[in-house]
């Protein structure tokens, strides 16, 4: 990866500070979230976890402001990195972040997406059965036509967001820090799997193992491109299908395990 002049001190403070603002922070409550779902007197597997829902469904077009709030707001984390990364004499095209290779990264992201996604279904099978997840609500609808591209807009945020700076940010900065490729990913991989705890600790396994595939297979190809193909079409499935399986009246969990 690109050497930078950007003391070892300097680029550990500027870590923080990006994860402090952004999935970090999520992180955080997630692991809140969890200690408070742990010590209800109801089990875990009787729990629900909803992930995308309408906020004012009464009043649609306050509702559609809000969605697109929770599309547009955590992008900041996004353009923070983006302005780092130009400060050091850089640019997203470091990290893959562009348009260079459509037609590789969409294949590779396709793949991707078809591999991780039945593996996580198996995954979310067995620990649903185990009692170690929570019933995930992966997304809910008020019956309008806008439904739909806003759960397309809420899947490619997420999989910017989290690829840009858990995926391709993180692992570069610590690539220049200094430390090894196997520690780096390890702390990526821990990290996507804590901001996912809400959903229980299957949610964590299973973005653990996925942080770790995209941690590798970041350093072969120095690119973040396919992980975020991959990532908007698992969520997209996860979202869309649950929606529209919830709208024609099935009450089932299949696309959860989808859902990164």
């Amino acid at each position: 990866m690109t050497n930078t002049a950007l003391p070892r001190r300097t680029i550990g403070v500027e870590i923080l500070v990006v994860l402090w603002v952004s999935l970090g922070a999520a992180g955080l409550r997630a692991l809140l979230s969890l200690i408070e779902r742990l010590t209800r007197a109801v089990p875990l597997s009787e729990q629900s976890a909803q992930i995308v829902a309408p906020v004012t469904p009464d009043r649609p077009l306050l509702d559609v402001a809000f969605q697109l709030s929770y599309v547009l707001l955590p992008l900041g984390a996004v353009a923070l990195v983006g302005y780092l990364l130009y400060r050091s004499g850089e640019s997203f095209t470091t990290i893959g972040f562009d348009l260079s290779q459509p037609g590789r990264d969409l294949t590779r992201g396709a793949v991707l997406s078809a591999l991780i996604g039945c593996g996580g279904l198996l995954l979310y099978l067995a620990a649903f059965q185990w009692g170690l997840s929570t019933q995930i609500a992966a997304a809910q609808v008020a019956g309008h036509w806008w439904d739909w591209p806003l759960l397309l807009l809420q899947s490619a945020q997420n999989a910017v967001v989290e690829e840009v700076v858990v995926l391709g940010y993180l692992l570069h900065r610590l690539d220049q820090w200094g430390m090894k490729a196997k520690w780096a990913i390890v702390i990526s991989a821990a990290l996507r799997g804590t901001y996912h705890l809400y959903q229980g600790f299957g949610g964590f396994i299973g973005n653990v193992a996925m942080g770790v595939i995209f941690g590798w297979l970041f350093y072969r190809w120095r690119r973040v491109g396919p992980m975020i193909v991959a990532h908007f079409l698992i969520d997209a499935v996860a979202f869309v299908g649950y929606a529209w399986l919830a709208q024609s009246g099935f009450s089932i969990g299949i696309f959860d395990a989808l859902l990164p």
